[in-house]
């Protein structure tokens, strides 16, 4: 099943949601917040194609780091992305690996389309 990874608060993951809903996709909100993530989740995303889409720049948490916390990489990156979750772009779409990262209906129409998910 599609899991879409976020912030019940974020307005781009609540579009993505009602998005679902009109298309009659089923799927899984995993609150990062409420819900947290597993190390191992981290570690996957980080390894897929999309780790540098990952990033929040445009949050106010990765304003306020330091530029040596900015570089981070490797097992510090993880700990920082699991400290503070808001560091991470959402929506993510997994269906059993990253597919996706931000919400744009078209590119998921494609991607999901391609996976079978209906």
């Amino acid at each position: 099943m599609l899991t879409v990874y976020g912030i019940r608060e974020c307005d781009s993951c609540r579009q993505a949601r009602k998005w679902l809903d009109r298309q009659g996709i089923a799927h899984r909100f995993h609150d990062l917040r409420r819900d947290g993530l597993e190390e191992a989740t981290v570690r996957a995303w980080l390894g897929s194609g999309f780790a540098d889409q990952l990033l929040n720049r445009r949050s106010a948490t990765w304003r306020a780091l330091t530029e040596q916390q900015r570089n981070l990489q490797g097992a510090a990156r993880v700990a920082l992305l699991l400290e503070h979750p808001t560091l991470i772009k959402r929506p993510v779409w997994v269906d059993r690996e990253v597919i996706a990262v931000g919400f744009d209906p078209e590119r998921l129409q494609q991607r999901l389309a391609a996976r079978g998910v209906r």
